[in-house]
């Protein structure tokens, strides 16, 4: 384990905002450590390709208080909420992660921490089974299986920034990690809200950029990540659009088995069946959503389902093998002498994979195809070209 402090910030970035900068600086300033950021790669938790290439959103990372950004393999970084949360924090701690800072809609930790502690017990587990058992979906079933057991706490977990909070905590627990974690009160808008007090949410900037409203979406970002985005759009590689995949996923998913879908299940419900229907009678990605999603399952549990097929994830390890470099700070080259002093394996120039275990060259080798067909989102497609994980060398500030 590595012996310098630094403070952890699990994040997507997609795109980075007002908010998130906020966070980076907070973190910065209260504990007075580099600041180690663990960023998903070209795949996100909701489902889909990121709006921005990693390296890209890394870069905005290190312009706006970042010191370090490691990358959040596609198996973590796309995973429900608590495998997703349980990677994060799992990479952060191989950096040398003593502190935790996350945003939430309440910014206190004791409530998060009583809902997260209540979690781990196995009799709340079961309760939540046995709820679901009867049609719930598993949020509902969560919800009033806490509100039995700890009362009115349990209605934070409405909020998202909340929900994934309580898994941090979970996972620091789990892994019996010593992390501090400060919850930090979410700025202006919420998710899938409309700008407020000059904060605008990741969903909204993603929702403006898809209308094609670059300016409005560029003004509500910090300077330092408008500047990286505006340079991405003029080179023909933001933002990024799911369409031209489309075809490619409704082949391969119709390629696959009914009992392939089984590992995506996520619960042992049956959803897969369900799924697998709703492919054979659809022609297209959104016909599948609507088909297969119930009130027991949202569409983005049948999103990121349908994604999982397609990139043919396994489930996550419990140990990411090493901790590749998306970008760094003068600072955050320090902190990264310190890690491989302290004998972490440590990935900065692909071409150092093959020093590293055989699992972690299986895990970047799959990493690199998947970056392959994630340029096929590009909106130019002559910057679609295979191979660019093997090419592309950390952001050095």
């Amino acid at each position: 384990m590595c012996t310098t402090d630094c403070v952890g910030v699990v994040c997507e970035f997609d795109p980075l905002h007002r908010g998130h900068e906020y966070l980076l600086h907070r973190a910065a300033k209260e504990t007075g450590l580099p600041v180690v950021c663990a960023l998903s790669g070209n795949f996100v938790q909701r489902g889909g390709v990121a709006s921005l290439s990693k390296f890209s959103r890394a870069e905005m990372a290190v312009r706006c208080g970042a010191d370090l950004v490691l990358e959040l393999p596609t198996l973590w970084a796309m995973a429900p909420a608590e495998a997703f949360a349980s990677g994060g924090v799992s990479l952060l701690a191989m950096a040398g992660a003593t502190r935790l800072y996350f945003g939430s809609e309440c910014g206190e930790i004791a409530p998060l921490q009583q809902a997260a502690d209540a979690l781990l017990r196995e009799e709340v587990h079961l309760d939540i089974r046995r709820r679901m058992s009867g049609g719930q979906s598993y949020a509902a079933a969560r919800q009033q299986t806490l509100e039995h057991f700890i009362g009115p706490a349990a209605s934070l977990l409405a909020s998202p920034n909340n929900t994934l909070a309580v898994e941090y905590l979970k996972a620091i627990r789990r892994q019996a990690l010593s992390i501090r974690p400060t919850a930090v009160l979410r700025q202006g808008a919420g998710h899938d809200q409309a700008p407020a007090e000059g904060f605008a949410s990741a969903s909204h900037l993603r929702h403006l950029l898809s209308a094609g409203q670059t300016v409005q979406a560029l003004a509500l970002m910090p300077p330092a990540a408008a500047a990286v985005l505006r340079r991405e759009i003029a080179a023909g590689r933001a933002p990024t659009c799911a369409a031209p995949l489309e075809g490619a996923v409704l082949a391969r998913l119709r390629m696959l088995s009914e009992e392939a879908f089984l590992p995506y299940d996520g619960g042992g419900e049956g959803l897969y069946h369900r799924v697998y229907r709703a492919i054979r009678s659809s022609v297209s990605i959104d016909e599948i959503i609507a088909s297969a999603a119930t009130r027991r399952y949202p569409a983005a549990r049948i999103r990121r389902l349908i994604w999982s097929a397609f990139l043919a994830l396994e489930p996550p390890t419990e140990q990411i093998p090493y901790l590749r470099v998306l970008a760094a700070t003068p600072r955050g080259c320090t902190q990264l002498r310190a890690l491989r002093d302290a004998g972490v394996p440590v990935l900065t120039k692909p071409a150092d994979v093959r020093r590293l275990s055989p699992a972690a060259q299986s895990l970047f080798t799959q990493e690199a195809r998947r970056t392959d067909l994630y340029v096929l989102a590009y909106p130019d497609r002559a910057q679609a070209l295979c191979g660019s994980d093997w090419r592309t060398t950390p952001i050095m500030l």
